[in-house]
């Protein structure tokens, strides 16, 4: 049996070469939407679906939906300009439709001279008890240091 490509079967059934060509086009739409729209919003939105002249465009949140509906005349603008036969923008919001942004990696905080020495005079006034054992901790062991 020869390899066949999936474009091959895409294009030999109807349906399947219908649906090819639409989510081309849907593509095609998403990166134009992408360069038009502020990057900030462009994380928390895509385009849906391009249903005639129209694009429908799920927002993650409300906030991101009332942004993105002010700027639709600025968006329908300029996607005709490059080159989209649009004539609207429906705004749907649709939570968990962009991706999560990537979590800073947590880094240990550094306690600096001074605050070091702030804790030292700190203990040197507290009688011996809870609170002056906690505030040694933040202190290092070697007195060198």
């Amino acid at each position: 049996m020869s390899a066949r490509s999936v474009e091959h079967f895409l294009e030999k059934d109807e349906a399947l070469a219908r649906l090819s060509a639409h989510a081309a086009h849907l593509q095609k739409v998403q990166q134009a939407f992408a360069q038009v729209v502020p990057v900030m919003l462009a994380r928390s939105c895509r385009v849906a679906n391009v249903r005639k002249e129209g694009v429908v465009v799920h927002a993650e949140n409300g906030a991101v939906a009332a942004k993105l509906r002010q700027l639709v005349p600025t968006l329908l603008v300029a996607l005709q300009a490059a080159g989209m036969a649009v004539t609207q923008i429906n705004i749907k919001v649709q939570p968990g439709t962009s991706a999560p942004l990537p979590r800073p990696s947590p880094q240990a905080a550094v306690l600096g001279s001074g605050g070091r020495q702030s804790i030292a005079r700190l203990m040197a006034e507290l009688p011996e008890g809870a609170l002056k054992s906690v505030l040694g901790r933040f202190l290092p062991r070697d007195k060198d240091s």
